[in-house]
């Protein structure tokens, strides 16, 4: 792959001949010395694995601690957390400032070109994926050794997983019970026939595993005294308050009522409880690990099997006002910023994320770190291979700069108290106990398409759309080049990208994809135009702190365009569909899995959905740097010139937008909420009994034949 240097004037031969074949062989040493310090040690993928169990911030991490990236995070940490390391602009090196022309400065949207790339269903796997960085950037694609792509491999284990977890699906009460049996090491909660019964009436597929997510969050609580609970449930002003099977609430927000509204519609089957409910996009509990750890382990010692006839299979009354005698913990909510300081917390004392010097944002002004050194305990030759994993920072320090939720978030009101909290999303190491969002349930048309889906998959254009508001957090004039969504935006520009490969322009917030992708494009010197021919992602309001008028912001309008709006239902005739986080987790995800599309997905949050889908199978997963973008983009719509071909993978494409659509129809309906809800409450309701630990259903034990 040539890269031109800046343009210089004519002279006499030989001079000039010997001067220009220096300047380019000095660029050509700075570039790979960038693409090094880049690529760190990704070139041993060493995860293979396709799941693996949530990364608990209860437990350590089952891999092995990765070594740090010295080109990015000391290990040594500064007794008062300064940055003390100078971040350099990722990826490429700049030429001479002579060089760089000020009309090169263009204004990021990326629309696409009318040529769209081709989409020509291909069945057969091409590996462009090369082990030495050396022989890919030197091989083209189109003369490579054929071996599966990873993403084939990939795509193949997701099958397999999923078939290996439906064959444990339950198809009667007496099978449901013992499967929760095997898996918590507890009787199931009071209540479980009827919640079996009301499951299977609305045509749910029962499997355990389902609902790890409501054990994961509810574990802790096994350690803190039903009393306790009680009291700290009912003293939110974000309440939802059940006594004798109704549901009521004195907060008139409206999430407080769409999340009332759920609660109402199967409160006939309801113990009396509080369910206190976090207003912010941003989650709120923050405990230390020491803390959620020593908790864990009391409900792992409570956890036993006791005898039916030791068992009480009802729950008490609650009085309307919890008992006075018992003290309320002051939670000392704070501000704390940058959130890292308060997320960590969560993380193993082991982990990188509590090992790694700790950044003050704003970081001068400068693009964030862009490196592949912590992708590797989750991906397989480039491509997210962990999905679990890949969300949870803990093992990826470099995140703190890549993300606006750790750099500086709208708003932040957390605390260190362990205590009780139901929200709509949360970091890995935050302790609220999840709920379907609230726009998940109230079907809003912004977050849905109106019941649009797009349409059969030949109709759809093979472009990727993405639309949005430059959210994430409060982003100024030093801070939004770690922006996750302004990240996003600059890189799938095919101008900014064909400048930075003509030399003219350097990456404010982005990098080039490094050459374990081993891209067609990028060796045809054409990685920018190819882009531009399936790209079109923009924002839509480039809000900002502090805001400009008429949806513009001064530091970032010479970087990006306004865009006009697109609505969902409109976005669903492209086939690809990247979902990236804003102040939160992104709330159309389940309009996109609903779709004829394939959704692109990249977060750090996780949600009440998480353990029923699978990777590769009903979504593409995406790692939160953005590198293996074009990797995906090229599996699936290929890519031609004249000198080399990569096939394209559109029935592929198609395979995953079709399995998405016909799974999220079966597991995601709003009857699947209700069932996730009820089946959270009725543990939830036995954790607030002070007769828990005697508390269970028994009913398949007692009536079986002796």
């Amino acid at each position: 792959m040539t890269f031109t240097g800046p343009p210089r004037g004519p002279a006499g031969m030989m001079k000039y001949v010997f001067f220009a074949s220096a300047v380019l062989g000095l660029l050509y040493y700075l570039r790979l010395s960038a693409l090094s310090a880049t690529l760190g040690s990704t070139q041993s993928p060493i995860d293979t694995s396709l799941l693996s169990g949530t990364m608990s911030p209860q437990k350590p991490a089952a891999e092995p601690l990765h070594a740090q990236d010295p080109g990015s995070f000391p290990d040594t940490e500064t007794s008062d957390h300064k940055n003390t390391h100078e971040f350099k602009p990722p990826v490429l090196v700049a030429p001479s400032s002579s060089a760089i022309s000020s009309s090169s400065v263009s204004q990021i949207s990326a629309a696409p070109s009318a040529t769209t790339a081709s989409t020509s269903p291909s069945s057969t796997a091409v590996s462009s994926i090369l082990p030495s960085v050396a022989a890919a950037s030197s091989v083209p694609a189109s003369t490579s050794l054929k071996s599966p792509h990873p993403i084939d491999t990939l795509m193949e284990r997701a099958s397999k997983a999923q078939e290996d977890l439906l064959k444990k699906e339950s198809h009667d009460l007496k099978s449901a019970a013992a499967a929760y049996r095997e898996r918590r090491g507890r009787h199931p909660p009071p209540g479980f026939d009827v919640w079996y019964d009301f499951a299977k009436q609305n045509n749910a597929i029962m499997v355990e595993d389902f609902f790890d997510q409501i054990h994961h969050d509810l574990a802790p609580f096994w350690g803190l005294p039903p009393a306790v609970l009680r009291k700290e449930s009912h003293a939110y002003d974000m309440t939802i308050h059940i006594r004798d099977q109704k549901a009521k609430t004195t907060s008139n927000w409206f999430w407080t009522e769409i999340w009332l509204n759920m609660t109402q519609s199967i409160e006939d089957m309801l113990p009396d409880m509080d369910l206190p409910l976090n207003s912010m996009d941003e989650p709120r509990i923050s405990a230390p690990w020491e803390e959620v750890n020593r908790l864990v382990e009391i409900e792992k010692a409570s956890r036993k099997m006791l005898p039916p006839n030791e068992i009480f299979s009802d729950f008490q009354k609650l009085p309307k006002e919890p008992d006075t005698d018992i003290p309320q913990r002051h939670k000392n909510f704070s501000d704390t910023r940058p959130y890292w300081q308060a997320a960590i917390r969560g993380c193993h004392p082991e982990s990188p994320a509590r090992k790694a010097q700790m950044l003050l944002h704003p970081i001068n002004g400068t693009a964030p770190p862009l490196s592949l050194t912590h992708t590797v305990g989750h991906t397989y030759k480039g491509y997210v291979s962990n999905y679990t994993a890949s969300t949870d920072f803990c093992g990826q320090p470099d995140l703190q700069a890549l993300h606006g939720m750790f750099i500086n978030p709208l708003s932040v009101s957390e605390t260190k108290v362990f205590a009780p909290l139901f929200g709509g999303s949360k970091l890995p190491t935050n302790n609220e106990i999840l709920l379907p969002a609230p726009m998940y349930w109230s079907e809003e048309e912004r977050f849905t398409g109106g019941g649009a889906t797009g349409g059969p998959w030949n109709n759809k254009t093979a472009q990727v759309i993405w639309r949005g508001v430059a959210t994430g957090g409060k982003n100024n004039k030093d801070n939004w080049r770690g922006f996750q969504r302004h990240r996003f935006v600059a890189q799938t520009n095919g101008t900014k990208i064909s400048n930075a490969e003509a030399w003219t322009e350097i990456p404010e917030n982005w990098a080039m994809p490094t050459t374990q992708y081993n891209l067609a494009a990028q060796q045809d010197n054409r990685l920018g135009n190819w882009t531009a021919e399936w790209a079109d992602t923009g924002f839509v309001d480039l809000m900002c702190d502090p805001p400009g008028e008429n949806h513009l912001c001064n530091h970032t309008d010479p970087y990006y365009k306004i865009l006009p709006g697109i609505k969902m239902a409109e976005q669903f005739q492209r086939k690809y569909l990247p979902d990236i986080d804003g102040n939160s987790f992104s709330g159309r995800y389940r309009g996109f899995l609903m779709s004829t599309s394939v959704p692109i997905k990249a977060t750090i949050f996780r949600e009440w959905h998480d353990s029923r889908l699978m990777p590769w199978l009903h979504f593409v997963p995406m790692d939160n740097r953005f590198l293996d973008f074009w990797g995906i983009m090229e599996y699936f719509l290929g890519y031609k010139s004249e000198t080399m071909e990569v096939p394209a993978h559109d029935a592929e494409g198609e395979k995953i937008a079709i399995a998405g659509q016909d799974w999220a129809n079966k597991v995601l309906r709003r009857e699947d909420m209700q069932i996730y809800v009820l089946r959270l409450l009725l543990e939830y309701g036995r954790l607030n009994d002070d007769r828990r630990d005697n508390m269970g259903f028994v009913g398949d034990l007692v009536d079986s034949p002796a």
